[in-house]
């Protein structure tokens, strides 16, 4: 074999040498990492010129990348939903109320202490504390709350949100609405901005402001579940805002705002939890408290028409068994003296007119009524039975009373 011939196979022998190697090189690289190998062959999908294909569901590549997060921009704070700017304008003139009640009560007493058996009665008095919230209507001092977080008091502090506190004085109170008016005198006093309840809608977002359990200057929020609430038994003209925004012990008399800070309500009163019931409350509306307001101060008093009937509505389901066609009003009680009485109104009779028109509610009857001014006559249709007729009634002033809490 001459020397040529020996170099040949030297080197064919390590070119197929070479060849092995990478071959098995090539495949151990496969099996540990695969995708260092389709990358080099040109096939990777972020590069290939072709189509890429659909990738294996258990690909390490596709978890991956499905798996990577997405990092998003931050908001900015305008952006976020917040009401800061309204609680801003409505809280500094949302105040606490501390009311001081003295309470007398009976002694028990045994024979120990009368052996001679003339047992006389004793009394103590106790002084009692409770809380509440009001709201700042004008730099004045005037401020509205609720007649009975006041009620009985022998004393109110009031707390202002700058940390000022200041006596007040009863100006007037109008417990069929549950509202009174209290003055303050100090200085440079915030008053809130007054809404239009009658602008409300359900589902429109409200906030409560208040002093729930001593905690001052507590905001909670909410929507609008209902306006018109009335037949609550807790004042005689009611006529309330229903709002989910928790309403605790203490937040009676605050402040319920719009999204604006402006008042749209007095919080009143609360569903009692022992009943299993949560997120239901009430408030009075604001366009009834301009008007109460406007009366207490100007006269001291609220004056209001009066001629002494009970109402209640029937529904239309019930009423057209007694041959209506629609909701009817039913009287269900009469005052003794009073000017119905005088007229021959009994309870049962159903009441099918008012000056002409037509009630169809308890409330839009007694709100006739005590919108009439005393001393005017207003024409009352009635059906008794089969029979139905009219009688004019002199209107008188309701009578002032305060109503238990």
């Amino acid at each position: 074999m001459s020397g040529w011939q020996k170099a040949a196979i030297f080197v064919s022998g390590s070119v197929i040498g070479g060849l092995a190697l990478a071959f098995i090189a090539v495949v151990g690289a496969y099996l540990w990492r695969p995708e260092l190998v389709t990358s080099l062959a040109g096939f990777d999908s972020a590069t290939s010129s072709e189509a890429p294909a659909s990738p294996a569901v258990d690909s390490p590549t596709s978890t991956e990348v499905a798996l990577e997060p997405s990092v998003a921009p931050p908001l900015s704070k305008e952006a976020a939903a917040s009401y800061a700017a309204a609680v801003r304008i409505a809280a500094p003139a949302v105040v606490n109320l501390y009311v001081t009640r003295v309470a007398t009560e009976p002694v028990l007493r045994s024979f120990l202490d009368d052996p001679f058996g003339e047992f006389a009665p004793r009394y103590r008095r106790r002084v009692e504390q409770s809380l509440g919230s009001g709201v700042i209507l004008d730099p004045s001092g005037q401020i509205i709350t609720n007649h009975h977080v006041i009620e009985d008091a022998a004393a109110i502090r009031v707390q202002l949100a700058d940390g000022r506190s200041a006596q007040a004085e009863i100006v007037g109170r109008d417990p069929d609405t549950d509202l009174a008016v209290l003055k303050i005198d100090l200085s440079d006093l915030p008053s809130i901005r007054l809404g239009r309840s009658d602008a409300l809608s359900v589902g429109d977002v409200v906030l409560a402001i208040g002093n729930p359990i001593g905690l001052a200057q507590t905001v909670t929020q909410g929507i609008v579940s209902a306006t018109g609430r009335d037949q609550l038994g807790i004042a005689t003209f009611e006529n309330f805002i229903q709002t989910d925004a928790p309403i605790n012990p203490g937040n009676s008399g605050g402040a319920l705002v719009n999204t604006r800070g402006e008042l749209i309500g007095i919080n009143t009163a609360i569903i009692a939890k022992s009943l299993g019931v949560e997120g239901i409350g009430f408030a009075i509306p604001v366009n009834l408290v301009r008007g109460v307001v406007n009366e207490i101060i100007t006269r001291g008093k609220v004056l209001r028409g009066w001629i002494g009937v009970g109402t209640e509505t029937i529904d239309e389901a019930r009423a057209r068994d007694a041959g209506f066609d629609g909701p009817v009003v039913r009287i269900t009680r009469i005052a003794g003296g009073s000017p119905a009485q005088r007229a021959g109104l009994l309870p049962g009779d159903f009441i099918i007119g008012l000056d002409s028109k037509t009630p169809r509610s308890s409330r839009e009857v007694q709100l006739r009524i005590a919108d009439t001014s005393p001393g005017q006559t207003i024409t009352v249709g009635v059906q008794r039975g089969n029979q139905r007729g009219e009688t004019k009634i002199r209107v008188e002033e309701a009578p002032q009373k305060l109503r238990p809490r």
